[in-house]
């Protein structure tokens, strides 16, 4: 949406895309591991390795980052945890899941047989 759209829905549009335009989404560069602690020559040697953002560090195994020279199990360790800070890691437990997949709520098709297909109607995902 251009900035003129959202200038002629109202200032409290305006103020939600300015909130948007400052939020950065997707992958993160592993430059922003710097903030966390993690010493520049480490961000070097990571990104000399192959690792470009934060997330293929948080999802990588211990063993392949130690196989990087100068990288050891300690300081591996520090870093993975440093990016799973950054990085949601996308783990629920079955009692979160099970909770969620009780709050959804079907809704009928105005076709019976279908909504038997359909094990009670289309889910609504919320």
């Amino acid at each position: 949406m251009a900035a003129a759209d959202a200038m002629m829905m109202g200032g409290d549009t305006m103020a939600s895309m300015e909130e948007m335009e400052g939020e950065d989404y997707g992958p993160q560069l592993v430059d922003s591991l710097e903030a966390q602690g993690i010493s520049a020559t480490d961000v070097k040697k990571l990104k000399e390795a192959g690792f470009h953002t934060v997330e293929a560090i948080a999802y990588s195994t211990k063993k392949r980052l130690t196989e990087i020279k100068g990288i050891s199990e300690a300081k591996a360790t520090k870093i993975q945890d440093e990016a799973a800070k950054l990085v949601p890691m996308g783990f629920t437990t079955a009692a979160e899941h099970l909770k969620a997949r009780q709050d959804i709520i079907n809704l009928g098709t105005g076709c019976k047989d279908l909504d038997e297909l359909l094990g009670g109607g289309m889910e609504t995902g919320s």
